[in-house]
């Protein structure tokens, strides 16, 4: 990498790591960037999961407030999490890099359409919750409901990270009474889960398929960016935001059909 791709790698970091702690969908940011730069899909992939572990850290610490009263819950749903990442990691690490370059298109579509309906699915849960009263009582279907989704949204992750945060919250969202800043918080910490476990799998068994630079470029700018994004993030006009990580889905797609 040049001196200027080296740059526009930690740029796209930091924006993603403000994105992923506000919204979710930072991928969309850095993966049309890793690709630009040279990286192919797959390596792209497991490189830009390694590099924003530190900015997903960031995030969960950045909400630390929004969690309480959540432990009960956070306990229960980080094993199905951390399954789903490991299901994906392998999927991602043992099917054939044709498969994945052949199906990644539409998971960037799909990402791109759950970021542009946000705004509908968070209209949706507030009027369902419109005069609700938060409550602590989980039932045992509830429960396996939530634990399917995050299984579910953890799996989608540890293969492709593109809008795992949106999924989530329009998962859990629709079983749990929570404020969406406080399901923020809870999918803050289930995606730094997701993450982690995925980025430790593919650096025990696929070393090889890293690049440790560009890893460490988009860790240094998602480290920042998730600090920034906590702590301002919630300041940023929303239809501006949306509609940048929109833009760059789109160029993803076109990037990867006319590889």
């Amino acid at each position: 990498m040049t001196v200027w791709e080296m740059l526009a790698v930690a740029a796209a970091g930091l924006a993603a790591g403000a994105i992923n702690a506000v919204v979710g969908s930072g991928t969309l940011v850095t993966f049309p960037v890793l690709l630009a730069v040279g990286l192919p899909p797959v390596t792209a992939t497991i490189s830009n999961s390694l590099g924003l572990v530190p900015g997903n850290l960031a995030g969960s610490l950045g909400y630390r407030r929004e969690l309480a009263g959540q432990r009960w819950l956070l306990l229960r749903l980080l094993p199905a999490s951390v399954l789903g990442a490991l299901t994906g990691a392998f999927l991602l690490l043992h099917l054939p890099a044709s498969s994945f370059e052949a199906i990644v298109p539409v998971l960037v579509g799909l990402a791109v359409v759950l970021v542009a309906v946000q705004p509908l699915v968070s209209r949706a849960l507030a009027r369902r919750r419109a005069g609700d009263e938060p409550s602590g009582r989980i039932g045992a279907g509830r429960l396996a409901a939530l634990f399917a989704g995050a299984y579910a949204t953890g799996s989608y992750g540890g293969y492709f990270a593109a809008s795992q945060g949106v999924l989530q919250i329009g998962v859990f969202g629709l079983l749990l009474r929570e404020s969406l800043q406080r399901l923020n918080a809870l999918k803050n910490v289930l995606t730094l889960a997701v993450n982690g476990v995925a980025a430790g799998a593919y650096v025990v068994v696929a070393t090889d398929r890293v690049d440790w630079r560009a890893a460490g470029l988009v860790a240094a700018g998602s480290l920042l960016g998730g600090y920034v994004g906590a702590r301002f993030g919630r300041r940023l006009p929303s239809a501006v935001l949306r509609g940048a990580i929109v833009t760059l889905g789109c160029v993803a797609i076109a990037v990867l059909l006319t590889r």
